[in-house]
């Protein structure tokens, strides 16, 4: 092939590939049915307002500082004495109920950042504040167990730096059979056919020539291991549901990935926050409650834990347009039937000691939540993904 030709026909194979690249490549997957435990992370993007979703309905500071924007004790779900859920939350309700949800309150770091980009690096990459990395949490759990690019998957077009490692990325698809078209393109096939040519490495094209035919491998089997399961359940007619509905496929049918991402945005809730939210928690809440049905029904929601975070909460003072600006800390929901804590692991934040910009103080960093679930979970030592030590939180 021509090198001009190669490069008009990579151009346009390229867009299959969804992501910058696949290292770890593979040719010959096993096609047995996979065994072992999954993580599904789930992010709120934009920042939930946490205050409104865990609501500390006998606190009389929760009511002064928000005069048209508290949540009133009688549209809650009643929890505890002083404490309920938003109403939308009616599958976690009965997943708390189950011993199947543990909420942990009041959740950041050192010196917190409230740019939603730079905080939803923080949260993916597990850096400090004041450090920025090139690769996500998970994309160097990746590299730590040798794993391949399959062993984590993001439901979408494009993947985020969380999946990112230094040696291996994972891959992002949000429609498998798609992404097996694609990979089937008369252009993608001529120049994949090309692998074996003496010039790669003079031109240096080797390493795209890897990357497009791990491509193939991967999307073959994806695509073909995923199409053996299809859902009796029903879900909610929305976008995230359909992304949720596609992990339950995913581990359903067997597939070998690990590690799952996918996110629900518009939380961002500077206006008109009461209904905004309301219409989001439900949508998030519904889809949660048909993907852990469709998980009870094949009987993997025992391997599966599921965890749910926003790269900051809000504000403790209402703003003037009744809704609640940039804060720091916030809750992370874990769910699962493995979880050694059920309920609440901490108390929830005294809103008679904030800090100075008037925010929640933190009492958990995310990376201990991290380490118990690499060490724990995952059986990973989680110092060699994170660089540092942390304290892990006995929930898993």
């Amino acid at each position: 092939m021509k090198r001009r030709d190669f490069f008009k026909q990579a151009s346009l194979a390229s867009t299959a590939l969804f992501l910058p690249k696949f290292v770890s490549g593979f040719n010959l997957i096993d096609s047995a049915v996979a065994t072992g435990k999954k993580l599904v992370i789930i992010q709120l993007s934009g920042g939930n307002d946490g205050l409104n979703t865990v609501v500390p309905f006998r606190n009389d500071i929760y009511y002064k500082k928000r005069t048209s924007l508290a949540q009133q004790k009688s549209n809650l779900i009643g929890i505890t004495d002083e404490i309920g859920f938003h109403e939308s939350l009616i599958a976690h309700s009965n997943l708390y109920n189950n011993g199947e949800l543990c909420v942990i309150n009041n959740v950041g770091y050192p010196n917190p950042n409230r740019s939603h980009f730079r905080a939803t690096d923080i949260w993916h990459t597990g850096s400090d504040a004041n450090e920025y990395l090139q690769s996500g949490w998970i994309g160097r759990y990746l590299d730590v167990t040798k794993s391949k690019s399959l062993d984590a998957l993001e439901v979408d077009d494009s993947l985020s730096l969380l999946l990112k490692g230094e040696l291996t990325d994972g891959i992002a698809t949000k429609n498998p059979q798609l992404f097996f078209r694609t990979t089937h393109d008369p252009y993608f096939k001529n120049v994949v056919s090309h692998y074996d040519d003496a010039h790669l490495s003079e031109h240096n094209l080797g390493y795209l020539y890897k990357t497009m035919v791990t491509a193939t491998s991967s999307a073959k089997y994806i695509y073909e291991t995923s199409k053996t399961y299809t859902t009796k359940t029903s879900y909610p007619k929305n976008e995230f549901s359909n992304q949720l509905k596609q992990v339950a496929q995913f581990i359903n049918s067997g597939l070998q990935t690990k590690v799952y991402y996918t996110s629900l945005g518009g939380f961002d809730t500077h206006a008109n926050q009461i209904n905004k939210q309301k219409r989001l928690l439900k949508i998030y809440d519904g889809a949660m409650a048909a993907f852990i049905k469709d998980l009870k029904a094949q009987d993997t929601f025992k391997d599966t834990l599921v965890l749910t975070f926003s790269e900051f909460g809000r504000r403790v003072q209402q703003n003037a347009a009744n809704g609640t600006d940039h804060g720091t800390a916030n809750q992370v929901f874990l769910i699962g039937n493995q979880l050694k804590k059920q309920g609440f692991y901490n108390p929830m934040a005294d809103l008679l000691n904030l800090d100075n910009n008037g925010d929640l103080k933190y009492d958990v960093d995310f990376r201990e939540i991290y380490t118990s679930v690499l060490n724990n979970w995952l059986e990973v030592d989680a110092k060699k993904v994170l660089s540092k030590s942390f304290t892990g939180v006995n929930i898993v």
